[in-house]
């Protein structure tokens, strides 16, 4: 009976480190990535050509390529994406990007930390 009871224990113990170690994980750069603060770009003073940004911070680190042409943003190609990442956020991201040409836009609700990631490696690639 003693064995079993030890054996339970064992397996309960496995489990809350497993569970705790999980939340770690998920929850790595979401206090920095919400406090990240997006400055706006200014796509007069930048050449044709491509420009390639990263953003790195726990597990919401991405990279991309965007191109500019006529000082408008052509082409945005995420090259690297965030850990967890839902398609559709990141296609709403840049589609909003594109439309305003600018990297000032509202981030995707829901998706707050994700959005801000996206945003400061395309304001890391235009701001070199």
């Amino acid at each position: 009976m003693k064995k079993i009871l030890l054996i339970i224990l064992i397996v309960f113990g496995l489990i809350i480190l497993a569970g705790g170690a999980g939340i770690f994980y998920i929850t790595r750069g979401l206090e920095e990535g919400a406090k990240l603060s997006i400055n706006p770009v200014d796509l007069t003073q930048l050449a044709d050509g491509s420009y390639n940004g990263q953003y790195e911070s726990g597990r919401f680190s991405n990279a991309l390529t965007l191109t500019v042409s006529n000082h408008q943003i052509t082409d945005i190609e995420v090259t690297q994406t965030v850990k967890f990442e839902k398609p559709e956020v990141t296609q709403e991201l840049i589609n909003a990007v594109m439309a305003k040409q600018n990297t000032d836009v509202d981030v995707v609700s829901g998706a707050t930390v994700t959005s801000k990631a996206y945003l400061k490696a395309m304001e890391n690639a235009l701001s070199q």
